[in-house]
C-alpha cells in the first residue's frame, strides 16, 4: 500500500512540475534560446531571413531540408503555436538575430482555439504587432496568407473554411495599407471547398513536400522583392 501511495505522489508531482513548466514559460522561449546564442550575428553582406510561424513553418525544414540548406534562413517555427505566444517570443527569435527579412506564417492555430478563443482581430492585432516591432528594427516583413484547411483533425467543427478566407482579406488589406509585403499562398493552394488537397497536405492541414515545393518558389519571389 505504501508503495502504491509513493508511486501516485511521485506521478503527480511529475504532472504538476511539467504543467508548472509550460505555464512559467507559455511562449516557448526555451526552445530556440541555445539555437540563437550560436548562431551568431549576421554580417552586412547577409541577407538573413527568419521564418516565424508553427509547425508549418517548422515542418519545412524537416519535409524540405534542401531549401534551408546553404542559405542565410534561419527556421522559427514551434508546433502548435499560436499568435500570442509567437508575439512574446518575437524579439528573442527574430529581432535579435538580425535579419533583413521575417516570414511570417501564423494564425491557423488561433482558429483551432489551441491556446484559447481567439477573433479574427486578436489574430491580426498580433501580427501586426510583430510587423511593427520588425519594421521599427528595420526589418522588412513579409506576410504569409494563412494556408487552407478545410478543417482540423484535431478540432473538428469549427468551419475553418470560412475563417481562414476572412481572415487572410483583412491581412492582405493591413500589408498592402503599410508597405509590407503579403504572400498569398491560399490562392494558389486551396481547392474548391477552401481546403488544401491531399497532394498538397495528407491530414488536410500541414504540408506535403508537394505542398511546400509550391511555397518555396513563391517565398522566394517575395524576399527578392523585400531585398530589392
Amino acid at each position: 500500500m505504501k508503495t502504491l501511495k509513493l508511486s501516485i505522489a511521485l506521478l503527480v508531482l511529475t504532472i504538476v512540475t511539467v504543467n508548472s513548466s509550460f505555464s512559467q514559460d507559455w511562449p516557448n522561449l526555451e526552445h530556440f534560446s541555445k539555437d540563437n546564442k550560436a548562431i551568431g550575428q549576421a554580417t552586412a553582406e547577409e541577407n538573413r531571413v527568419v521564418f516565424m510561424g508553427n509547425s508549418i513553418t517548422i515542418g519545412w525544414i524537416k519535409t524540405r531540408p534542401d531549401f534551408f540548406k546553404g542559405k542565410p534562413y534561419i527556421n522559427r517555427g514551434i508546433s502548435g503555436q499560436t499568435t500570442p505566444q509567437m508575439l512574446l517570443r518575437f524579439r528573442q527569435d527574430v529581432i535579435d538575430l538580425k535579419p533583413k527579412v521575417v516570414v511570417i506564417l501564423a494564425g491557423t492555430n488561433d482558429i483551432a482555439g489551441n491556446t484559447g478563443p481567439s477573433s479574427l482581430k486578436m489574430i491580426v492585432d498580433n501580427i501586426k504587432s510583430m510587423a511593427e516591432l520588425a519594421r521599427s528594427n528595420g526589418i522588412k516583413v513579409i506576410v504569409s496568407s494563412v494556408l487552407p484547411a478545410f478543417d482540423y483533425p484535431w478540432r473538428p467543427g469549427l468551419k475553418p473554411n470560412e475563417k481562414i478566407p476572412a481572415l487572410n482579406s483583412l491581412l492582405k488589406e493591413y500589408t498592402e495599407a503599410n508597405g509590407h509585403i503579403y504572400l498569398d499562398y491560399f490562392t494558389a493552394m486551396a481547392d474548391s471547398r477552401n481546403g488544401l488537397p491531399k497532394k498538397y497536405a495528407e491530414d488536410g492541414v500541414h504540408p506535403t513536400a508537394a505542398g511546400y515545393a509550391v511555397m518555396e518558389s513563391m517565398v522566394e519571389a517575395a524576399i527578392k522583392k523585400a531585398l530589392q
